[in-house]
């Protein structure tokens, strides 16, 4: 999930101030982690800690989180839902499902049983069929690229199962392309990303040329270029260290050591 977090600290100071540019600097002044990953870090906790036999857990983490860093920049849905008492899904479509899925594409060892972990990620909160989708679209792309399929076999393969196009360019898509936090309106696009990235710096400089929601664009595509290039480039790690306080770093490096006895 590192790809994720990386992707997630160097979209957050173009988030607000978009480029459609490729040649930017990626750790620029005010550079930050921001929900997406608080919330990423978060569902690997729950999976960790035992969600796939009980769902309630990803409330539990994400509460707990987002109480703990309340200022990452939430959405205003999710931001109330956060210090709820009871919560309740809201049939969200929002890419929040998406952008913190990374550590179930990566976690888990086969299709299906991904698609329906990140349907119940995403389900706590985001429980349109949209959001859903999203989720999942983004866990599928992180399996298929660790595993070994090349791009036009991953490309096929989210095309026939989640009916997403994917065969825009980044050049025809980003003239026209503005702000978007929906699933259906980044989730694709971010996939495009990856798919014309060389490698992971690419990937991530590339979803955040298209000038859109930066850090969640990059996030997932960033998670996406992670699975298939093999990992985050050290000195980036290093980096993007700098940024996390203690308590996230032991939950990343904790998620990086159950992922090697997998």
């Amino acid at each position: 999930m590192m790809g994720a977090i990386t992707g997630d600290i160097i979209g957050s100071v173009y988030e607000w101030r978009p480029t459609k540019e490729m040649d930017f600097e990626l750790f620029a002044p005010g550079s930050r982690f921001t929900d997406d990953t608080v919330m990423t870090i978060a569902v690997a906790d729950a999976l960790m800690s035992g969600a796939r036999e009980d769902s309630h857990l990803y409330v539990v983490k994400m509460q707990a989180y987002g109480q703990t860093y309340p200022n990452a920049g939430y959405g205003g849905m999710f931001g109330q839902w956060i210090f709820t008492r009871h919560p309740k899904p809201y049939n969200s479509f929002g890419n929040g499902s998406a952008m913190r899925v990374s550590p179930v594409g990566f976690l888990l060892n086969d299709l299906d049983s991904i698609l329906a972990e990140a349907e119940r990620s995403a389900a706590v909160t985001h429980s349109h069929p949209e959001g859903i989708k999203g989720a999942q679209a983004t866990a599928a792309a992180i399996f298929l690229a660790r595993t070994g399929h090349d791009k036009p076999a991953i490309k096929a393969a989210i095309k026939k199962r989640f009916g997403y196009d994917l065969d825009r360019t980044l050049e025809e898509i980003r003239p026209a392309y503005a702000f978007d936090v929906t699933c259906q309106g980044s989730v694709p696009e971010s996939i495009i990303a990856f798919l014309e990235s060389t490698d992971y710096e690419d990937a991530v400089r590339k979803a955040i040329s298209l000038g859109g929601d930066s850090d969640t664009m990059a996030c997932i595509a960033g998670g996406i270029a992670e699975a298939f290039y093999g990992g985050v480039p050290g000195w980036m790690v290093s980096k993007v260290k700098n940024y996390l306080d203690q308590r996230l770093i032991d939950q990343v490096e904790r998620f990086e050591s159950e992922m090697r006895v997998r």
